[in-house]
């Protein structure tokens, strides 16, 4: 076989790989664009349904009877009591179990065993989350139907990723960082506090934002604790009876009233308002460290 023969071979089969690598690009981007487009219809479709009732009194007004003097504020505020005491138990939780496992844990049977039920209680179904916490923290620790065991339940859910979005952020810290601060004295804690956790934060900000999306959204969990579908009052403690905007949008789909449907419909989109809101927030932190470190 002459040279020129064996050229032309190498030609085709570049020019037939570049044709494969063009292919999947285009493959790629219409998957996403085909995504991007059933969120789009799916979102005009419930504005359509939600615009009459995108008023001032969504905000305002607690569940009702009568569709046009029904409000969301008990599950609107029931929401960001869950959400904000479920970060608070899970956040810390997450960070220093992944703070553990990566930099002070020794490889061992006991690590790998760690690892591994971690790993499989990130893909534990939502609802038997709300099982352990009907048993756990309603009925075992007398906490009853309150704003603290849906929020406990839920730190239980999203507590597996929070520790392995922030174990993948801090293995992303190149470990030169670490080997630079041990040469100039630093403890392991002051390696940790002072180099890996800032440089890993933008990560680990990324984590939770991505954990709290998801269990804002959660509505199986707290059905099985029992959390109210009407609640015409507002929470003023975490021991007070209390409802999340998922389950309140649940009670008035559920309605034979054609004009609840559109109601939930409005509730869909200040639940992901709400949901954007919480995120701009995670991610003006992650940014503020970003620019800081």
């Amino acid at each position: 076989m002459t040279a020129a023969a064996v050229e032309a071979g190498w030609r085709r089969r570049l020019e037939r790989r570049e044709l494969a690598a063009r292919l999947f690009v285009v493959a790629c981007q219409v998957a996403t664009l085909l995504g991007l487009l059933f969120v789009a219809i799916l979102l005009v479709d419930v504005a359509q349904n939600a615009a009459p009732y995108l008023r001032r009194e969504l905000v305002t007004n607690f569940p009702s009877r009568f569709p046009h003097q029904a409000g969301y504020a008990s599950a609107l505020v029931g929401t960001v009591y869950v959400a904000g005491l479920m970060s608070l138990v899970s956040f810390p939780l997450g960070v220093l179990a992944a703070v553990y496992l990566e930099e002070y844990a020794g490889p061992g049977p006991l690590t790998r065993l760690m690892e591994v039920t971690i790993a499989n209680l990130a893909a534990v179904p939502s609802v038997l989350y709300g099982l352990l916490g009907l048993g756990l923290f309603v009925e075992g620790l007398r906490l009853g139907k309150s704003i603290l065991a849906g929020a406990l339940t839920l730190a239980l859910l999203v507590l597996p990723l929070t520790i392995l979005f922030s174990r993948e952020a801090i293995r992303a810290v190149p470990f030169s960082f670490r080997e630079a601060a041990y040469a100039l004295g630093a403890t392991r804690w002051q390696v940790v506090r002072h180099h890996v956790l800032p440089y890993a934060a933008p990560g680990i900000l990324t984590g939770t934002i991505l954990s709290l999306a998801r269990a804002v959204g959660e509505t199986a969990p707290l059905i099985m604790l029992g959390a109210l579908q009407y609640v015409p009052f507002l929470p003023r403690g975490v021991l007070d009876y209390f409802t999340v905007l998922p389950i309140q949008v649940f009670n008035y789909v559920s309605l034979p009233n054609p004009e609840f449907r559109r109601l939930a419909a409005a509730g869909i989109l200040l639940l992901l308002a709400v949901l954007l809101a919480l995120n701009a927030t995670a991610i003006g932190l992650r940014r503020r460290s970003q620019i800081r470190w």
